[in-house]
């Protein structure tokens, strides 16, 4: 069994997620040259569960990587990526204020999915081992007025998040109605979690 893992996430939520649940883990961040914004590119056509878990899995690599070349001990390391799809239209992390209030606006009175991919990888003595899953939620929002909007992306909140809200914060004041995995909509899914740390040789309770 794993003593500890990396979480190669820079998410606050997931460090804190993972403590809640009793794991122990180290943060394996990434270098001042990486380009990580450049993996999370979306690809022509891309579907947003192809997407998102593509993604995962490209940071897996790179994490990987990085844990090898920093020469660090060898343990679980673990991935996630968490994208909000309207339809197949994918919306990410807005890139200013003005993005965050046409990503709200569009999500205002509807319902829309938000998926987080995890992976963990295992370097082991004849290689290494990968686990992923997938995990699928639906939240539905009240309608908002412009003013609701600005004032909430005026508070900062919205920004650094997929889909520019945090279920967590400000905008559960909104949300009419969760189908799935609350923690999923956070960032990392619970279930989905323990079974890639299980698989993976990782203590849980």
């Amino acid at each position: 069994m794993s003593e500890f893992i990396y979480l190669a996430s820079q998410s606050p939520r997931r460090l804190q997620l993972l403590a809640q649940w009793g794991v122990r883990c180290e943060l394996l961040l990434p270098d001042a040259d990486e380009d990580v914004e450049a993996l999370e590119a979306v690809l022509p056509g891309e579907a947003p569960a192809s997407y998102v878990q593509r993604v995962t899995g490209l940071k897996l690599q790179a994490s990987l990587a990085r844990l090898k070349r920093r020469g660090l001990l060898s343990a679980p390391v673990l991935c996630a990526d968490t994208t909000v799809a309207l339809g197949r239209r994918i919306l990410g992390k807005p890139g200013d204020a003005d993005e965050a209030c046409r990503m709200l606006a569009d999500l205002a009175g509807r319902r829309h999915r938000v998926l987080t991919a995890v992976a963990v990888g295992k370097p082991t003595g004849r290689g290494l081992r990968q686990w992923a899953a997938l995990s699928t939620s639906w939240v539905s929002f009240a309608p908002l007025t412009a003013a609701q909007i600005r004032r909430y992306v005026d508070s900062g909140e919205p920004m650094g998040k997929a889909g520019a809200y945090a279920i967590q914060g400000h905008a559960a004041l909104w949300t009419r109605h969760i189908s799935g995995s609350y923690s999923g909509i956070m960032g990392l899914p619970a279930h989905e979690t323990a079974q890639v740390l299980s698989a993976a040789g990782v203590r849980l309770v």
